[in-house]
């Protein structure tokens, strides 16, 4: 099967809900967590509310964090599930239908490939990869093995966000030309950290998986690997995919961007973290005959918010202007900035929304929100801009052959090295 065929294939199964493996409606889902830290700590409080789980295991490298998390499942729902440190013991469960991977960005496309793999429907967190290859690869598995994907981008099944992206498609602005998301925020000063041994509790090596081997530094872990090349993609990835993905959302765009500039630096902060502190980014994407632009910023210096929202997005359009953001709501202006309408939620970004969404999937093949094929277009949006502003160039790249056009050199920076490892993936 040559390269675009297995590409339409992977697309034309997932947009096909029926094809999912499905539980009976009235049965519980049997779910494993893995990586239950910071966010997937969020994810438990918020899926032991339900009363139709079973959660049967919890997996993580760092043993502290299983046990942590198994004791907080216990408290609130009764259960007890199991704990295991390497995922394949999880995968290895036949009662197991469905997981929930919140790991570290560098496990996100390993590990969910291989649960697809074992016929698992998948929730995994944001970014949905570390690099834009390994985003292809995670459709073509989920469509190979009809199961379920769902990304962490929960804006997707949230009412207000879902709202104003309908006004837009609806042209209460008229033809939107240009959409902008930024990321303005302080965050902290990392320091220089020596390299050291890890902790007792934390098995180094699963935790690094496929990635070659790196001394451990206490700035990787628990909380700030996102911040270095060989595990996160920054807070393009981190934070920026969220209104990026909105952004591009009510912009109207689904494929990749046909060029991208970039220009990233640490303008601020002097430590170990690796990624820009400063970027913008632009993308121009070629549909129709017509040219439509997405703009991405981020500061993660400033103590000021922008436009009254630290994170947030706006679309211009040739009637009128939308700026917001997806914890404020949104303000719809018309001609000479008339205020058409203040859209205020009662709260920001529905995460239970987003798990219940994933639930109805795997019971009834309904249609993902924010699945894989989904993701990929936005996350790799973060891939691109980062690659734009490493290299300092214009890039000119291919949405069919996901590559960059006349320069072999930037294109393997769409991949990754990976060791000889259990969890590798393959393609």
């Amino acid at each position: 099967m040559n390269t675009l065929t297995r590409r339409q294939f992977a697309l034309a199964t997932l947009a096909a809900p029926s094809l999912l493996k499905a539980a009976a409606s009235a049965d519980k889902i049997n779910l494993a967590f893995i990586g239950p830290g910071g966010m997937g700590t969020n994810h438990i409080k918020t899926m032991c509310k339900r009363d139709d789980v079973i959660f049967s295991w919890v997996c993580d490298a760092d043993s502290k964090r299983a046990e942590t998390a198994a004791k907080t499942i216990q408290e609130l729902t009764g259960q007890t599930p199991q704990i295991a440190g390497d995922m394949r013991r999880v995968l290895d469960d036949k009662a197991v239908q469905a997981v929930l991977m919140a790991t570290p960005d560098h496990w996100h496309a390993p590990g969910a490939i291989l649960a697809a793999n074992a016929g698992k429907h998948v929730y995994v967190e944001k970014p949905c990869s570390h690099n834009l290859h390994e985003g292809r690869l995670m459709i073509e598995a989920a469509a190979r093995n009809k199961v379920a994907m769902q990304i962490g981008t929960q804006s997707r099944s949230t009412a207000h966000i879902q709202q104003i992206v309908e006004k837009l498609r609806g042209g209460i602005i008229g033809d939107i030309l240009v959409a902008k998301a930024w990321n303005s925020q302080l965050r902290t000063n990392h320091g220089h950290k020596p390299d050291s041994e890890p902790p007792p509790h934390l098995d180094y090596d699963l935790w690094l998986g496929p990635v070659p081997k790196v001394p451990f530094k206490s700035t990787y872990h628990p909380a700030h690997w996102r911040w270095f090349h060989h595990f996160g993609a920054g807070d393009f990835g981190n934070d920026g995919v969220h209104d990026i993905d909105i952004a591009r959302w009510g912009l109207g765009v689904e494929q990749h961007p046909n060029r991208i500039i970039g220009q990233g630096s640490k303008l601020f902060f002097d430590d170990d973290q690796e990624w820009p502190d400063t970027l913008y980014c632009g993308f121009e994407y070629d549909i129709a005959g017509k040219t439509k632009q997405l703009i991405y910023e981020q500061r993660d210096w400033s103590p000021y918010v922008q436009e009254g929202h630290e994170n947030g997005c706006a679309w211009y359009g040739t009637e009128g202007l939308v700026i917001g953001g997806k914890a404020k709501g949104w303000q719809i202006f018309g001609r000479k900035n008339k205020l058409i309408e203040d859209i205020q939620p009662s709260s920001g970004p529905d995460l239970a929304a987003h798990h219940a969404n994933f639930f109805d999937a795997i019971r009834s093949g309904a249609k993902l929100n924010a699945d894989i094929t989904i993701n990929h277009l936005s996350t790799a949006l973060c891939h691109l801009g980062n690659i734009a502003a490493r290299t300092r160039r214009a890039l000119v790249f291919d949405p069919v052959q996901e590559q960059f056009i006349g320069d072999a050199d930037t294109s393997k920076l769409l991949k990754r090295e990976y060791r000889e490892h259990w969890a590798a993936p393959v393609g």
